[in-house]
């Protein structure tokens, strides 16, 4: 009897999250591990690397991240883009401001908190199916595989490292 009602109750549960709302059983973390065979339209072969997780708060109104890099010279800009893995697609969200003379780092090169106020609006195209003009649709892009983060550097101005953001 006991066993049945524990069965039961985490069931309930269950049933609870995927029933209580977008956000419970919404997807809240995303993370991209950043590399130079990722970039598009041409890899690049380098031993630069990088991480970023992103955390949504619960109402979706605010993404905070933290961006860490290794072996990367002259990092003048980071974002993340429009674009499923093979495009090379718009900035969307600068998560490092342009630094005309590039910055050496190894470990954090960003963090912060992303909101509506942080978004450039890009119109419809191949490269961004459905376009992006609201924070929403950024999270929308997070979640199926349409967005994805970019560090560029002196070196390589188009992007060194990249990976899709799930």
């Amino acid at each position: 009897m006991k066993r049945r009602l524990t069965s039961r109750l985490g069931l309930a549960l269950i049933a609870l999250a995927l029933t209580a709302g977008p956000t419970l059983g919404a997807q809240l973390r995303f993370t991209a591990v950043l590399k130079g065979a990722n970039e598009r339209p041409t890899p690049v072969d380098t031993n630069a690397a990088g991480f970023v997780k992103f955390t949504l708060n619960a109402d979706e109104t605010e993404i905070t991240y933290r961006l860490i890099v290794a072996n990367i010279d002259g990092v003048t800009q980071a974002h993340i883009h429009c674009g499923t893995p093979d495009v090379a697609g718009p900035v969307v969200v600068f998560l490092y401001g342009f630094n005309p003379v590039g910055v050496t780092v190894n470990g954090i090169l960003a963090e912060g908190t992303i909101t509506q106020a942080n978004v450039i609006p890009r119109a419809d195209s191949p490269a961004c199916p459905g376009g992006v003009a609201t924070l929403a649709d950024v999270i929308a892009k997070m979640r199926t595989g349409g967005a994805y983060a970019n560090v560029h550097t002196l070196t390589w101005p188009g992007g060194e490292i990249r990976g899709s953001i799930q």
